[in-house]
């Protein structure tokens, strides 16, 4: 299940130049004009797009499926999953499809891609996207990101860390979350790797930085979750951007800050993954054409979740709830999966070993 508490158009002429490839057309590489017009055609017959992983209340999904009934008169029905079970329900049903669309972890792409339940679509803005987002045939491309982020109590912390050796020279409890079983919790250590000179095959200077913490007494154990953030049981937590920011709105803008890492963090995100055997696979790529587009990115952002496309002008109103573009000049996606699988697998025992031995 997708737990962000927020997990979010162009007209037919807007959308000149997308790489169409449908099962029931057969288009160039380039698409013209009227080739969108037959993709949003072909979509309006099918009528309907259902999707999995993809519910309205996160990064604000809501929004772009009223965006696409009020605009192209697709209804939409949305059932919430995990991203494993979004893949293996794809497997499952092959021609029996009853999903044509998912949302999926990074890390979950390749799975996807893998397992040969995808179908591969570009929408037209598909050079604005960074290559490491992207598969190069069109199977899977990010349309926002997460970064580990720190969220302080300002009532609590005098002076907000804005990194690593920051917090390391303060005197306040950090929370990281459960280490070895929370996705956020692991990638927040494999951020500390980054800014320590690791990486994902090397989890020894983010191991070392938090036994330092431990020794310290200032590792907290405390759920970072918004209850406890609320009650001023969390003095600073380690998290996903979108959750921090989601977090300090809900609570109170003034009493939180929220802050990248400036000497390093891990950047990752989540993709749309079409179903290979979907029922309406044109309604489902026009679904992407429009994620990607402006509006689509726009949405995105309401919803805390930041766009992929760095040249989409956001309101003002919708920027102000992100963090400023120059704080994330020193973050880090992840290049080698496999070697970060067998990272994580090892550091529950690590974690154990090396960290909790030393908790005062």
């Amino acid at each position: 299940m997708k737990t962000l508490l927020c997990r979010s158009i162009v007209t037919p002429s807007k959308l000149i130049g997308a790489t169409l490839m449908t099962a029931t057309i057969s288009m160039p590489a380039m698409a013209t004009d009227t080739d969108l017009n037959a993709l949003v055609e072909a979509a309006q017959k099918e009528g309907a797009v259902y999707s999995v992983g993809m519910p309205d209340s996160w990064a604000n999904w809501k929004d772009t499926w009223a965006d696409l009934k009020e605009n192209y008169g697709l209804k939409h029905q949305d059932t919430d999953m995990s991203s494993a079970q979004e893949i293996a329900k794809f497997e499952a049903e092959k021609r029996n499809a009853t999903a044509d669309i998912g949302d999926v972890g990074f890390a979950f792409a390749r799975v996807a891609v893998k397992k040969d339940v995808t179908q591969a679509y570009k929408p037209s803005t598909w050079d604005d996207i960074p290559e490491w987002a992207k598969d190069k045939d069109g199977h899977w491309a990010l349309a926002y990101t997460g970064t580990i982020a720190f969220i302080s109590n300002n009532n609590l912390v005098k002076n907000a860390p804005k990194s690593w050796s920051d917090i390391l020279e303060g005197d306040y409890k950090v929370t990281v979350g459960d280490v070895g079983v929370a996705a956020q919790a692991n990638n927040a250590v494999l951020a500390a790797a980054f800014a320590n000179g690791g990486d994902e095959t090397n989890l020894k200077p983010a191991i070392k930085y938090f036994a330092e913490l431990a020794k310290q007494g200032r590792l907290s154990y405390t759920d970072p979750n918004m209850a406890n953030l609320e009650k001023g049981e969390v003095e600073v937590a380690i998290m996903w951007d979108f959750n921090a920011l989601n977090y300090r709105d809900k609570i109170d803008r003034e009493r939180f800050s929220v802050n990248i890492p400036q000497d390093g963090s891990v950047i990752s995100g989540y993709t749309t993954i079409i179903n290979k055997y979907a029922k309406n696979p044109n309604a489902a790529k026009l679904a992407r054409e429009y994620i990607f587009s402006d509006q689509g990115q726009i949405n995105l952002a309401e919803g805390y979740a930041r766009p992929i496309r760095t040249n989409v002008t956001l309101p003002q109103s919708v920027q102000d709830k992100l963090i400023a573009n120059e704080e994330y000049g020193n973050v880090h996606p992840v290049s080698d999966f496999s070697a970060w699988e067998k990272s994580a697998r090892r550091l529950p025992r690590q974690w154990q070993e090396s960290v909790l031995i030393h908790q005062q």
